[in-house]
């Protein structure tokens, strides 16, 4: 039998650590742009009667929203703007970061425009929107 020594012990995990890092990278590159824009973090669910849709937008107000429904497409856009002034002697500061976002998530067919529910609360966007009857999952009787 043989054993490793530290140093090739050291570069398998070393090895190792590459490997899963080319794994999981492309799903970092998704979340999140290298150039520093703000995507929010969705979670998307199908219940089997509605499609249901959560979204992190952190430091805005609903009024910085706009959600839109075109077939099956749901589009999420929004502005933020922010700005802080402080004045004490000696000094003076301003600052301002202005930011737009657009989200784009394509949901499964047959879904009922008309009924979407959509609230946003403590920085989370929920959005509901139910599947037509046709979509609706029928159960099946199987018989002997």
């Amino acid at each position: 039998m043989f054993a490793l020594t530290p140093r090739k012990r050291a570069g398998l995990a070393t090895e190792m650590e590459r490997l899963f890092d080319e794994i999981w990278r492309p799903l970092d590159v998704l979340r999140q742009p290298a150039d520093g824009r703000f995507v929010p973090r969705v979670d998307v669910v199908d219940t089997g009667e509605a499609v249901e849709v959560k979204a992190e937008i952190p430091g805005m107000e609903e009024k910085d929203l706009d959600v839109s429904l075109e077939g099956n497409h749901l589009r999420i856009k929004g502005e933020k703007r922010n700005e802080r002034k402080e004045e004490q002697k000696g000094y003076y500061l301003l600052e301002r970061s202005y930011g737009t976002f657009e989200r784009h998530l394509t949901l499964p067919e047959n879904l009922d425009a008309e009924k979407v529910d959509a609230r946003f609360k403590n920085g989370v966007l929920h959005i509901t929107v139910p599947k037509t009857e046709e979509a609706a999952p029928k159960k099946i009787e199987i018989k002997p």
